[in-house]
């Protein structure tokens, strides 16, 4: 059975909720925490520092990144999160979770977990201390409030890991380090039933390429008409990235549909994102999100060669997809 898209609402009420600004509608606030690293807080982008004065960083460095983004989608959709941010840069879960308890070890609504970008550092690709330190953490959370949801956000492919000799993925397709980390992150989803669901980030950064919006290989120029996703060091995300990476993870944790910001988003004209360009972006977000989540068929092989079989748990069933996004899956599948 195809795993569900999207996390639970309050009552499933706010999921199903069409985007219509300025509604004014009374939404009760709603806690998030995002825990990651540079990937998260958009290093050698202009996110880095876009609306640090709406979130709270709970290291007190003074960054907005992708949850400033998040935030400034929210408050255009007329939704109200308050949202923190705990990052470190070229950290994995791990680090998180034995070096910053005291600042996130609470009762939070939500919470997206980001960890290495290769999975692990000094062996990539590998999801085994992904699994165990997502576990640990969101049984911490759980713990502080039974009701949390706890998503992971899977990131995307490395140019400087695919096409460099001394890349990881090097000699494979762009495509593919995007694909083999989704897999580690659903691994770590199908571990923990205190884990509800992963952001495929960088599935919806392979889409942008396979359609031609982005460039493929930054290392040979940037081709004609695309943007690049990448920042000046080819590993993280520039502001077309981050900004496809944060209506990825709109979209995925309220249920509504990116392409219902427009093209008058405010963020994007900050940022100096076209508005052509912000509403492709609001397409393929829509696309990946809508698209059928990969059964576990697709990475049960990984799993097995790492001998984490004995981690999978039964899942407790989900809600389905709010109607938007549930139509779009069909019409993708």
């Amino acid at each position: 059975m195809t795993r569900t898209l999207l996390m639970k609402r309050l009552g499933g009420a706010l999921a199903g909720l069409a985007l219509v600004a300025g509604s004014g509608a009374a939404i009760a606030a709603e806690s998030i925490l995002f825990v990651g690293n540079s990937f998260t807080y958009a290093q050698g982008s202009p996110v880095m520092h876009f609306g640090s004065d709406t979130v709270t960083d709970l290291n007190g460095d003074g960054i907005g990144g992708i949850p400033a983004l998040f935030k400034a989608f929210t408050m255009q959709a007329g939704l109200d999160y308050a949202v923190s941010l705990e990052t470190v840069g070229g950290s994995g879960l791990d680090l998180h979770y034995q070096t910053k308890m005291p600042l996130i070890d609470k009762a939070w609504d939500r919470v997206v977990l980001q960890s290495y970008s290769t999975l692990d550092a000094s062996a990539p690709g590998n999801p085994a201390k992904l699994i165990q330190y997502s576990g640990l953490l969101a049984d911490a959370f759980h713990a502080k409030n039974a009701d949390v949801q706890v998503s992971l956000m899977a990131t995307w492919s490395r140019a400087d890991q695919t096409y460099p000799t001394t890349g990881a993925w090097y000699g494979q397709s762009i495509f593919q380090m995007a694909k083999d980390v989704y897999a580690g992150y659903a691994a770590a989803d199908a571990a923990s039933d205190r884990i509800n669901g992963v952001i495929p980030v960088g599935l919806a950064w392979n889409r942008a390429m396979a359609q031609g919006f982005a460039d493929t290989n930054p290392y040979d120029g940037i081709d004609a008409g695309t943007v690049k996703l990448w920042a000046d060091d080819n590993y993280h995300a520039s502001k077309y990235g981050s900004y496809l990476e944060a209506l990825t993870i709109f979209g995925q944790l309220t249920g509504l549909d990116p392409r219902s910001l427009g093209a008058n988003e405010s963020a994007a004209a900050a940022l100096g994102i076209s508005a052509a360009q912000a509403v492709t972006m609001q397409q393929l977000a829509f696309e990946q999100l809508a698209a059928p989540v990969p059964e576990p068929s697709s990475w049960a092989m990984l799993i097995a060669g790492l001998g984490l079989l004995a981690f999978w748990r039964h899942r407790a069933a989900r809600l389905p997809a709010p109607a938007s996004i549930a139509a779009g899956r069909r019409a993708l599948a």
